[in-house]
């Protein structure tokens, strides 16, 4: 089987698409970062890509007249690179119906909650997780899906619970939440690139692999 070629959408310091380049390179993900995109100049995950000799790209919004001239332009450096698979690490812009027909079912992001709880629109970073405070819930989580054309509408494909803890704060969840992302990203990436995901509907089952192991 080819390796899984990859491309990174991103808007900040990069975490996850740190723990999916490490995950490549240690040969755990079964494929490679091809190149990293961000919406936002300055940025650390730009860096990052730097230090491991991934082409990066800067495409603001702001540079293109309308939603859809920018999109082209990402579909545009993704599809010149022969990506496989996108994923979303802290991308911050809600990707149009336009744009992931171009990658349907190829397209995955990581939310903070488990899904359905505290996700769509308006619910990012910190939010998610001062919400999960206000609410006063007992756990929290990640969760892993595919990229449909609603906000945190698609497919799942992994979730994870994490304890929410009587003295939390938004930054000690935070930190905890995103400790178990830096996990679950590269499982949900190497399952991906194994073909051991079959979406049926909104339910993605898990093939297991030929020796009968997960």
């Amino acid at each position: 089987m080819p390796k899984l070629r990859i491309g990174v959408l991103v808007s900040g310091s990069g975490t996850n698409l740190q723990s999916i380049i490490d995950k490549s390179e240690s040969g755990y993900i079964p494929g490679s970062v091809e190149l990293v995109i961000s919406s936002k100049s300055g940025v650390y995950a730009i860096e990052r890509a730097k230090n491991h000799n991934i082409p990066a790209y800067v495409v603001a919004p702001k540079n293109y007249s309308t939603k859809e001239d920018y999109e082209d332009k990402l579909i545009e450096i993704l599809q010149s690179h022969n990506v496989d698979l996108v994923v979303l690490a802290g991308f911050i812009k809600v990707l149009s119906p336009h744009f992931v027909q171009a990658f349907a079912g190829r397209i995955m992001n990581i939310h903070p909650s488990l899904i359905p709880a505290f996700c769509g629109e308006g619910f990012y970073g910190e939010k998610v997780h001062k919400a999960v405070l206000d609410y006063g819930v007992k756990i929290t989580g990640v969760t892993v899906h595919f990229v449909d054309e609603g906000a945190d509408t698609g497919p799942i494909i992994l979730q994870r619970a994490v304890p929410v803890m009587d003295d939390d704060t938004v930054e000690t969840l935070a930190a905890r939440v995103l400790e178990e992302e830096h996990k679950i990203y590269p499982e949900a990436v190497k399952l991906f690139a194994e073909g051991r995901l079959k979406v049926e509907g909104r339910r993605v089952k898990i093939i297991k692999q030929e020796d009968g192991n997960d």
